[in-house]
Parts: structure tokens; C-alpha cells; sequence
């Protein structure tokens, strides 16, 4: 049975006052609690402990959306001093920082990590914008150069693009791309906020990179693009990369360049879940199905996405699904609770219950601004 949206609200408001602490702010403050440590550096306690400039770079986004400074500040503070050599006007942040040889804890490898330094670099230009703090504006501007440099690069046949780190991934004629290490939003800001800078390149080669990493309606997490007689692109499975780039998409403003292409270069998903009411895990690059269980962030993620495609049997499906495993104890989604799953829902259910959300040019628009 499809539900109209205005029971979709009474739903939503139903399940937050039957279980306190599902609505977005109580969820991050759930986060905080299981995933951060005194240092406001974010762990993943699934993985050694580790920390990730892709979780920092979550992190900072999410505490602007909470409208929460003093956090960010200490996510600023620990992500430069720790991943970026004490200034991030100056270097890129390494991706990986966790326990080493002889139990030292420090950067296990320096390299970039693209899709983290995009979202700090934006989060830091909207930060300046929302709480009229020029230093973020200053530093998001100097990392966003530092991506534009260190980054990008030219890919024949498919344009100017985003590479997923500074090094590594350009072998002779071949290039490995990630779409989801791309949001087309943040792009598009950069392009308007920096117009000297090749973001408006940028900008147009994005999304034929989704177009191109979803052959058969469902994204790969990597695609290699080869220039030998013509540009040949070769994707790999699609799961715990990919599902952020339906996520991104799914949180585009109708009235953004290329929104409906996108969505419909993506159409094997909803197409899947029309049948199906739990996401697959990975999906091999002829659509076929590796995997059919995705863990309930993958649920999470897709509420936009369905949302923008106007599907609401989709929605409710996953919605009710990210409402059953929902763990009033913890305050979080799994059991155990995944730090991966966590972030997914802080931006999907963020996105859904309008938290958040971005214009046509993207930028970022947050409910304590405009309450």
C-alpha cells in the first residue's frame, strides 16, 4: 500500500515520538557519544580504531548541521594538526591515521582521499557563510585550490575530472575514477564560488562520469577508463562506494543542471527495489545481483533517492526498514551499530526530515538558519 506524503509526515513524527532519540539531532548526539573520543577525532571501531579524513570531513559537515561550533572546531582542530601537517591551506589531509608499527598510533599512508577533501572544503566555505567566520571561508577556499591542483586532471574522452586521490590512479593511458567521491552538488559550488578555478570544467564532465560508472542502471564503486580506439570504460561491482553516489544524487535539487539524467542513469535501482525491499550489497557491472542483503545504511541512503524519483513504495520500504532496526538503547541504527551505517543515516534521514538540503547551484541550506 503507497502512503500519501502527508502520512509520510505523521509517520515520521510517529516514529520519532515512539522512539525518542531517532530524529536527526538525537541521532547525532548518539554519534558523538559512540564514535567520537575527547580528541573530536571519529572512529571507526570496526576497522582497528581508525580514522578516516572521510569520517573528519563527515563529521564537520554534520556538526554544521547541528548548528554545533564548538564541535566542529574541535574536528577542524584535530583533522589539521593530525592529517594535514598543521595547516590545511597547505596540504592535502592523509586519509588513513590509526595504530602502526610498534603500537604508534600517526598517518599509516599519506595519500589523499578526494570525496573527504571535497566535503571539507565545502563544509568549511558554508561554515564561513552560516556562522560569518572568514577564517573557515579562508581555509575552505586554500583546500579547494590545493584539490583543484593536486587533484584534478585532464582524462581523454571524458574531460576534466576529480581523480579519487593525489596519486595512484593514473596508469599510462588508463585512468581509475570513483563517481561517488564526486558529489555533482558540491561541484557545482565550487564552480560558482571559484570561476577562475576549472570546477566549471569540472562540473561538466561529473555527470557523464555517473552516466558512465552505471552501464546497466546500477553504479560501480570504481571504473577504469581506458584510451586506446576510443574511450573504453570498464566498472567494477558496486556496493559500499556506490551507494553514496544515489545518495548524492537522490539529494539534488530538481531545478540542478543534469538531475533528471542523473537519476535516470540510476534507474536499475529503484527498478530492483520495486521487487525487492531490502537494497543488495553488490552488484556485479551486468546488473546482476552478488549480494542481495545491504546492511541498513543502504536503506538510509536511498530515502532521498526515492524521494526523487517520487516513489513512495520505495520510501516507505526503506523507511520502515531503517525505523524496525533502530536501537533505542544505543540511540543508533544495527546491532551492533556500524560506524559506515551511522554516517549514511545522518545523511539520508538528514536530507529526509530537512535538516538540511541544497539549492540548484549547491549551496547548502540548514534549518536552524531558516526556522
Amino acid at each position: 500500500m503507497r502512503l500519501k506524503p502527508t502520512l509520510i509526515l505523521c509517520l515520521m513524527a510517529c516514529i520519532q515520538a515512539s522512539c525518542a532519540g531517532q530524529d536527526w539531532p538525537s541521532l547525532w548526539r548518539s554519534y558523538v557519544t559512540g564514535f567520537m573520543d575527547d580528541q573530536v577525532r571519529v572512529i571507526d571501531h570496526d576497522a582497528g580504531d581508525r580514522t578516516t579524513s572521510e569520517g573528519q570531513a563527515y563529521g564537520l559537515f554534520f556538526a554544521l548541521v547541528a548548528n554545533d561550533r564548538t564541535r566542529f572546531d574541535g574536528l577542524l582542530h584535530w583533522t589539521e594538526k593530525n592529517l594535514a601537517a598543521g595547516d590545511l591551506t597547505a596540504h592535502l589531509p592523509a586519509w588513513l591515521w590509526g595504530c602502526g608499527a610498534n603500537n604508534q598510533w600517526g598517518v599509516l599512508d599519506s595519500n589523499s582521499a578526494a570525496d573527504a577533501d571535497l566535503w571539507i572544503a565545502y563544509t568549511l566555505l558554508e561554515a564561513g557563510e552560516a556562522w560569518n567566520e572568514p577564517r573557515y571561508t579562508k581555509v575552505g577556499l586554500a583546500l579547494a585550490h590545493r584539490i583543484a591542483a593536486d587533484e584534478v586532471v585532464e582524462v581523454p574522452g571524458v574531460g576534466t575530472i576529480v581523480a579519487p586521490g593525489a596519486t595512484g590512479f593514473q596508469h599510462g593511458n588508463s585512468y581509475r575514477l570513483n563517481a561517488s567521491y564526486v558529489p555533482i552538488q558540491i561541484i557545482f559550488r565550487l564552480a560558482r564560488l571559484m570561476p577562475d578555478a576549472p570546477w566549471a570544467k569540472v562540473a561538466t564532465a561529473t555527470p557523464a562520469l555517473v552516466r558512465d560508472s552505471a552501464p546497466n542502471g546500477f553504479v560501480s564503486d570504481w571504473t577504469e577508463f581506458k584510451d586506446d580506439a576510443g574511450i573504453q570504460a570498464s566498472p567494477s561491482i558496486g556496493s559500499y562506494d556506490a551507494i553514496r553516489v544515489y545518495l548524492w544524487a537522490g539529494m539534488l535539487d530538481p531545478a540542478t543542471p543534469h538531475r533528471d539524467d542523473t537519476l535516470k542513469a540510476l534507474a536499475g535501482m529503484a527498478g530492483y527495489l520495486r521487487t525487492n525491499p531490502i537494497p543488495p550489497a553488490k552488484v556485479r557491472p551486468d546488473g546482476s545481483i552478488e549480494d542481495p542483503k545491504g546492511p541498513v545504511g543502504f536503506s538510509a541512503a536511498l530515502l532521498p533517492y526515492a524521494s526523487a524519483i517520487n516513489d513512495e513504495q520505495i520510501r516507505d520500504q526503506q523507511l520502515s526498514r531503517v525505523q524496525s532496526e533502530f536501537k533505542a538503547q544505543l540511540g543508533l541504527l544495527g546491532s551492533p551499530p556500524k560506524y559506515y551505517d551511522q554516517n549514511l543515516a545522518l545523511f539520508g534521514l538528514g536530507f529526509f526530515q530537512q535538516e538540511f538540503w541544497f539549492d540548484s547551484k549547491g549551496a547548502l541550506k540548514l534549518r536552524w538558519k531558516h526556522n
